[in-house]
């Protein structure tokens, strides 16, 4: 009996052996066949995907290599690959048969926030294992040799997103043709506008064709800050003061392209650098030397025109602002944070200036969930995270507040002239505080306003942010960097106040 139960236990064995192998070389030839450029475009059916990987370096190069999806999307083997296939894999049937594809946000994917997240930087390396290859350019050297030094904080795909699919509007190199457009005969304006009294008034730029509409904000006081009780207040809103501040202009929408690129064409394309602008400075403090060419495609293929600018620092929307006044012969500035959030209110207490409750605006909450939120009012009023498609919109396409004034709320936060403290609020006043103009010194500046990126809680009138510069000069890859240019803030934007004097 015992010969007998050691052959069968042989033949078990040897079975297990057979089925194991069968399984290894079936679940093989599964992976590989699941692994392939086609059947990832069977889920991933966004449209654009499979034609920009084809127009990328990485399809379409000299030596006429194809790098495949899972090349980038996977780890490589042995670092986790079949695990994080498995995920991707049932996420990815998941969407397929349960969502629509129209409801994807396509814009919002395709920024590097959520890509660093679905391309490895293992499989960068995996793949590029020097970083100073032959033929390597100095300012790619540079570069190589910052990525290194900020080890952990950035991804390849911080500079080099494009490389899998192409898109002409990301590059990333200095952009010497910015700013350059073909000569078109029109009429330029001469004479900058004219200021009668505390009326609203058109600005015509000189030397362009490019007006936009300046709003008389009356003075008054008014309760600034949030209350304890406002859904979604921070700690930095607080605590409610009483301030005044006296009457002031403020422009209708936020200053946009052909605003901002009139600016750039008659100050910053001639060549002129950060450091000529400091001696121009100190030689004649009646010159303006504005910005040098920027670092990749400002706009970021989102278009020019009325939409708001972008990118520019904080430092370049002051220059800015003494540029307006030197042409103009008006005082232009930035606004305090005072003015900028009694400019917002419109005269209103509440948590935006038209009705609404911010917890009936957000997705979150077991409520809204099950019976949908009513968006109607604010979508009329702001560009924010739900209707915008991630990306700026036209000024035009909102409805103004009480104070005639357009995006307060949305579409790009806005620069103040205010250093940021937390605690601004806090510090000890008596009585009434009359045109306060923030901390004495700091190292950021105060923003407003929120984005098209912001949900329905960062879009109240009395929500505050503020600038981060070196977070937002991470991919610069320019030493000194840019002061110019942010190179990974795309949010951000300004609008100017012109100052009052009743004696004119």
């Amino acid at each position: 009996m015992r010969p007998k139960r050691k052959k069968f236990g042989r033949l078990l064995i040897l079975a297990g052996m057979v089925v194991a192998a069968v399984m290894i070389f079936l679940g093989n030839k599964a992976v590989i066949g699941t692994s392939t450029d086609e059947f990832c475009a069977s889920c991933h059916i966004h449209p654009h995907s499979t034609q920009s990987w084809k127009l990328s370096t990485h399809y379409d190069n000299k030596r006429g290599i194809h790098v495949h999806c899972v090349e980038c999307h996977l780890p490589p083997n042995g670092e986790g690959y079949l695990m994080e296939k498995a995920r991707t894999g049932l996420r990815d049937i998941w969407s397929k048969v349960f969502k629509d594809p129209e409801s994807f946000n396509w814009e919002a994917k395709s920024q590097i926030e959520y890509a660093k997240n679905h391309s490895f930087e293992t499989s960068c390396i995996h793949c590029h294992q020097n970083n100073y290859p032959l033929g390597l350019t100095a300012d790619g050297r540079q570069a190589h040799l910052y990525y290194e030094q900020k080890e952990g904080e950035l991804h390849c795909i911080n500079c080099h997103i494009t490389v899998g699919h192409y898109d002409p509007d990301r590059m990333h190199a200095k952009n010497t043709d910015f700013g350059i457009v073909e000569t078109v005969e029109t009429e330029l304006y001469t004479e900058p506008g004219v200021m009668d009294g505390l009326n609203d008034f058109t600005e015509y730029i000189p030397e362009s064709a490019v007006s936009f509409e300046m709003v008389a904000i009356q003075g008054g006081s008014f309760q600034m800050g949030s209350p304890d009780d406002e859904p979604f207040r921070n700690g930095n809103e607080g605590p409610v003061r009483e301030v005044k501040v006296d009457p002031f202009f403020m422009a209708k929408i936020e200053v946009s392209w052909n605003e901002y690129m009139a600016f750039f064409k008659q100050t910053g394309a001639k060549g002129k650098t950060s450091d000529a602008y400091l001696n121009v400075v100190n030689d004649n403090v009646d010159a303006i030397s504005g910005p040098t060419p920027p670092w990749g495609a400002p706009d970021q293929g989102w278009g020019k025109g009325s939409l708001p600018a972008i990118t520019m620092t904080h430092h370049a929307a002051e220059i800015y602002c003494q540029w307006m006044t030197k042409i103009t012969g008006k005082t232009y500035r930035l606004p305090t944070e005072a003015e900028w959030e009694y400019a917002a209110r419109g005269a209103s207490e509440t948590p935006y200036y038209f009705e609404g409750d911010p917890k009936r605006f957000v997705k979150q909450g077991v409520r809204n969930k099950l019976f949908g939120v009513d968006t109607a009012v604010i979508n009329s009023y702001v560009a924010y995270m739900e209707n915008s498609g991630a990306r700026s919109i036209p000024p035009e396409t909102k409805r103004e507040n009480p104070f005639g004034l357009v995006n307060m709320l949305g579409n790009v936060a806005e620069f103040c002239s205010d250093w940021y403290a937390e605690d601004a609020y806090s510090q000890k006043t008596n009585g009434v505080l009359t045109n306060p103009g923030g901390p004495a010194e700091g190292e950021e500046h105060v923003i407003r306003g929120g984005s098209y990126r912001d949900g329905a809680d960062r879009v109240r009138s009395a929500s505050r942010d503020y600038t981060r510069t070196v977070s937002w000069l991470k991919t610069d890859p320019q030493m000194p960097k840019s002061i110019w240019w942010y190179s990974d803030c795309l949010y951000v934007g300004f609008r100017v106040v012109c100052e009052y004097n009743e004696t004119e």
